[in-house]
């Protein structure tokens, strides 16, 4: 699977980074949404769904 963020739609609520820190992070600057593994392994898939599930803004696709 693999998850991509659109980090001009991120509100940077931190939602992503909280709910799959090994996949997601905040940049220092703006807090915009970071993707730390695009490719992900089968135990982050549960957690980025959930994390894309949980964005306000709906600035994260997971796809398989």
């Amino acid at each position: 699977m693999r998850v991509t963020a659109d980090r001009e739609r991120c509100v940077g609520s931190g939602m992503c980074a909280l709910t799959a820190s090994e996949v997601f992070d905040q940049d220092d600057e703006e807090g915009r949404v970071l993707v730390l593994a695009p490719v992900l392994s089968a135990g982050d898939e549960d957690a980025a769904r959930d994390a894309a599930d949980n964005c306000p803004a709906a600035a994260i696709t997971v796809e398989p």
